[in-house]
C-alpha cells in the first residue's frame, strides 16, 4: 500500500463519483479505477458500494476512511513541523558561556531578544571554558557560545568579536591604593601594580587572555607575580574579596557585586581589552542555531560605542 492509494480513496471517498474524484487529482478515471480495486485487492474487503450514479463508503470503508484521514493529518503535521525546524523556527539551542562572557550585557539582552522573536525555540545554557567551548563546539555538542578568546581557531569553527571591552582592576577594599575619595577614583596606571600578586584564570581553560595580560605588564616594565591561577573568573574575585591579590577582568564583570572588592579602571597607555566572541560550526546542522547565530551577527556585531 501507498500513500497516494490513501489520497485517491480519500478523495473517491469525498466526491462520491469517479469521474469528479478523477478530474480533482488531474488524472483518467479509469486508472483511478484500477488503483481503487488494487487497494481493495491489497486489503481484502470492499471499500465503495458500486451505484448507477457514483459510489459510496461501506462500513468498512466508512471506519478504513477515519483512519486514513489521520495518517494523512499526521503526516502533514510532521511536514510541517520538520520545516519549521529545518528554517530554524522550532528547535533546541546549546549554548556554551564563559563564566565572563556571560556577565557581559550584550549576552543576555541577545537570548533575551532572540526568544522575544523566537518563542517556540527552546535555549538551554551550559558553563564552560574556553577550551571547553572548541571541544564541545567540534562534537556537535554545543551548538553556539559566547567567550573572550578562543583557545585556538581550528578549522571548522568561526570565531566573530562582537565587542571589545576594557578590562579593570579589581582590588581588596582595604588596598593602600583605595585610601581616601581620591584614591577610590583615580585609574591606576599598571606600572603601579608591579609588585602586587596577582590572580590570573588557569593558561589551559584561557590562555588567549592569560597570554594578553602578561604581555601588557612585560610592555608596562614587568612580570607579573602570579599567585594563584583559578578555574573561573568568578573564583579569581572571590579570592581578590579575600585579600589573596588583585585581578584584571573585563569592566562588565563589575556587575558581580562582591562584597569586600573595588574595581578601577587602568590608565593609558597600558589599557587591556578583553573581547567579547561569538563562535560556531561553520556549517551548522542546527536549523534554530543557525538563526540565532543570523540574528546576533545581524543585531549586536561591530554595535556603535
Amino acid at each position: 500500500m501507498e500513500l497516494r492509494h490513501l489520497r485517491y480513496f480519500l478523495v473517491v471517498a469525498e466526491e462520491g463519483q469517479f469521474t469528479r474524484a478523477a478530474s480533482r487529482l488531474a488524472m483518467q478515471q479509469p486508472p483511478l479505477s484500477q488503483q481503487i480495486r488494487l487497494l481493495e485487492e491489497e486489503i481484502g474487503f470492499e471499500l465503495f458500494e458500486r451505484l448507477p450514479r457514483g459510489v459510496v463508503l461501506t462500513p468498512a470503508g466508512k471506519a478504513f476512511a477515519q483512519d486514513a484521514q489521520r495518517i494523512i493529518d499526521g503526516l502533514q503535521q510532521s511536514v510541517e513541523r520538520a520545516a519549521r525546524i529545518a528554517r530554524g523556527e522550532l528547535g533546541t539551542i546549546l549554548i556554551g558561556l564563559t563564566s565572563s562572557a556571560s556577565f557581559h550585557p550584550l549576552t543576555t539582552e541577545a537570548i533575551r531578544e532572540f526568544r522575544r522573536l523566537h518563542p517556540d525555540v527552546g535555549i538551554d545554557l551550559v558553563e564552560l571554558n574556553a577550551a571547553e567551548i572548541n571541544e564541545r563546539l567540534a562534537g556537535g555538542l554545543v551548538h553556539v557560545a559566547f567567550l573572550r578568546k578562543p583557545v585556538e581557531l581550528p578549522p571548522g569553527l568561526s570565531f566573530e568579536v562582537l565587542e571589545e571591552e576594557p578590562m579593570v582592576v579589581a582590588l581588596p577594599e582595604d588596598h593602600p591604593t583605595l585610601a581616601g575619595k581620591q584614591g577610590r577614583q583615580a585609574d591606576i596606571a599598571l606600572r603601579a601594580l608591579a609588585d602586587e600578586p596577582f590572580i590570573l584564570v588557569r593558561r589551559p581553560g584561557a590562555p588567549g587572555m592569560y597570554a594578553d595580560i602578561l604581555t601588557v605588564c612585560r610592555e608596562a616594565g614587568f612580570s607579573p607575580n602570579v599567585v594563584r591561577e583559578v578555574p573561573r573568573m568568578l573564583s579569581g574575585i572571590k579570592l581578590v574579596s579575600t585579600g589573596i591579590g588583585i585581578a584584571l577582568v573585563p569592566a562588565s564583570m563589575q556587575r558581580y557585586n562582591q562584597a569586600g572588592v573595588v574595581y578601577r579602571r587602568l590608565k593609558k597607555p597600558h589599557v587591556l581589552t578583553a573581547p567579547l566572541t561569538l563562535s560556531f560550526p561553520t556549517t551548522q546542522q542546527n536549523g534554530a542555531a543557525s538563526r540565532f547565530v543570523e540574528f546576533v551577527l545581524g543585531q549586536f556585531r561591530q554595535r556603535p560605542k
